[in-house]
Formats: C-alpha cells, structure tokens, sequence
C-alpha cells in the first residue's frame, strides 16, 4: 500500500493531498478532518477543504454573529464614520430625511 503524500507548505497549517489521493484513502482523510481541515487540489490547484462537521456548524453560526457596535474596533468605526458614499448614490439621501 503506497503512502500518500501529505504536504503542509508555508501558508497552510492544514494536510495538503491529491483528488486521487483522497478518494484511495478516504477513510484515512475523513479521520484527520474530525481535528483538523484537509486540503483537497485537483490538477494542482485548491479545490476542496474537507471538515468536520462540527467544525463546519462553528463557522456557519460565526457568520450569523451580529456584533453590536461597541464591540468593533476604534479604527473601523472611525473609517466607517469619515466614509463617503459615492455620488452616484446620492439619491439615496432622500430616503433618510424627515422632513
């Protein structure tokens, strides 16, 4: 039984392995993905991330997270302060007005 070559190169923490690979040794990936991400490439390129599902409900409920806006950063809300919007959208000005 040939070994697959898992590489973890500079940029990802995670195993890096073949298309190939993975569907020979899947039982083998599937286990790793309950600790930690594989990288799945396919003719050389990123493809697929294979993760645990606990993992992959931690991430869809960080995306639903509202954060109040006394948790945000100094510097982004200043940014979002001094922003301006561009003047193509002008007309959306009147939709805030009172009066």
């Amino acid at each position: 039984m040939m070994q697959a070559d898992i590489s973890r190169g500079a940029q990802h923490a995670m195993p890096k392995i073949t298309a190939q690979d993975f569907r020979r040794h899947f039982g083998r990936y599937q286990d790793t993905a309950l600790h930690e991400p594989v990288e799945i490439t396919r003719r050389g390129r990123s493809h697929l991330i294979l993760v645990s599902a606990d993992e992959y409900r931690r991430l869809k409920r960080r995306d639903r997270r509202a954060f109040a806006a006394e948790e945000l950063p100094e510097t982004l809300i200043d940014e979002v302060a001094n922003s301006r919007m561009a003047s193509r959208h002008r007309k959306l000005d009147r939709l805030l007005d009172t009066d």
